[in-house]
């Protein structure tokens, strides 16, 4: 049986930021991995003051995305998919989203395209965002929705009955990689480590920026030979990461040292399992062979 894993996301870079080298990690272990962009980052905002492409950036953003999601699939050696929606955009509170934006879909409209990838790709695991999006943009918030809604309706046989085949999910994950737990570790360590480092007052910011999330993190994926990866992945995304970030770059060492994994929520699963994991496939049983788990075979 082969092991695939369903990533769904709301933008293209949302990808490199969040799992890259944890699907980098599964595909190293011949797990089939397929990304999912709800939209394509129309409304998307030239972040890099250096880009090359500005002119292409400016006269057409969301074609210049399409090449920047293209070069971070073979970053990361990944299938992709665009759902085809439109960028709803962030408007300011009170301020309607853009026009025909992807939050505007009725949710029984825009989760059938997604049960279709499901019931054809037929993945063991999804990966997909809380119900606050992982921070409250329209999109992301919808891409949580469909999300949950495309993993129950893909194995009703009564549901969206032209969409294929029913196909059972057995296990779904909230993307937990940005937390607290991870920065306060990098802190402390650079704190021993290099006290004099300017790194210091950039991770106490994040810290005070991020408040006091829990951590709901209960399976850990040990990633860190491919933070590399993670990292050619984002500058991929030139347009929306400037190439010198400290939000994304951190210095390999420091990150390998205090914290080596990526981070999930487990939050349904129809395998038995024991938490804290590390593998995302824990409980799931090849029929060929009877391994259980990806990182076992």
């Amino acid at each position: 049986m082969t092991l695939r894993l369903l990533a769904v996301h709301a933008h293209p870079d949302d990808e490199s930021s969040k799992g890259s080298a944890t699907y980098a990690f599964y595909r190293s272990l011949g797990v089939e991995v397929l990304v999912v962009s709800c939209t394509g980052g129309e409304q998307g905002s030239i972040l890099n003051d250096q880009l090359e492409a500005r002119h292409h950036a400016e006269r057409d953003i969301a074609g210049l995305r399409v090449h920047e999601m293209a070069r971070a699939r073979e970053a990361m050696g990944i299938d992709h998919l665009w759902l085809g929606y439109a960028d709803s955009g962030l408007p300011p509170e009170g301020e309607p989203v853009a026009l025909n934006g992807f939050a505007t879909i009725p949710l029984e409209t825009s989760a059938e395209p997604l049960v279709a990838v499901i019931r054809r790709f037929r993945p063991q695991v999804l990966v997909t965002y809380d119900e606050n999006g992982g921070y409250p943009h329209p999109d992301h918030i919808r891409t949580h929705e469909i999300s949950m809604e495309a993993y129950r309706a893909a194995s009703d046989a009564e549901r969206y009955p032209s969409a294929g085949e029913p196909w059972r999910i057995d296990k779904v994950y909230y993307d937990r990689i940005m937390n607290t737990a991870r920065i306060r570790s990098m802190l402390t360590h650079l704190q021993k480590a290099e006290p004099e480092s300017p790194l210091i007052e950039r991770l106490t910011e994040m810290l005070e920026w991020m408040g006091a999330r829990p951590d709901l993190a209960t399976t850990h994926v040990p990633s860190s030979e491919f933070f590399p990866v993670r990292d050619a992945a984002l500058r991929a995304h030139a347009s929306q990461v400037p190439l010198d970030s400290a939000f994304f770059f951190w210095p390999h060492e420091l990150q390998v040292a205090a914290w080596p994994t990526e981070d999930f929520q487990l939050i349904e699963s129809r395998v038995e399992t024991t938490m804290p994991e590390t593998d995302l496939f824990a409980g799931v049983v090849d029929d060929e062979t009877g391994v259980v788990g990806a990182v076992a075979r």
